[in-house]
């Protein structure tokens, strides 16, 4: 089932930078660096498991690079670019946690 993660991600690099998700993304580079490195620590190791994951984080950091870049030409400088993407990243996690509480609220 990773593999098809690792297809949909690579059928995503014709898609413009503009309508790419960073915190998808993210998430699929995160996870691709850190169930590579588990399943080299456990013992068996997985190297079949490895390699879709390594796959599956070098998509993500190939699709966030683009984000980055493109988020450059529009702010016109790099350190504009890293700020618009931090700010992009509270605010989602922001509304995220507020969405938990409600459910947890509504669930109490």
């Amino acid at each position: 089932m990773k593999w098809a993660l690792v297809i949909a991600g690579i059928s995503d690099f014709q898609r413009p930078a503009e309508k790419l998700s960073l915190t998808q993304n993210g998430a699929l580079m995160a996870t691709g660096a850190i169930w590579t490195r588990w399943c080299l620590i456990i013992k068996p190791k997985n190297y079949l498991l490895a390699a879709v994951n390594f796959f599956l984080g070098c998509v993500g950091v190939v699709q966030v690079t683009r984000i980055f870049n493109y988020r450059r030409t529009l702010d016109g400088s790099s350190k504009a670019a890293v700020k618009d993407l931090e700010h992009e990243i509270v605010d989602e996690a922001k509304a995220v946690a507020h969405e938990a509480a409600v459910v947890v609220k509504k669930s109490t």
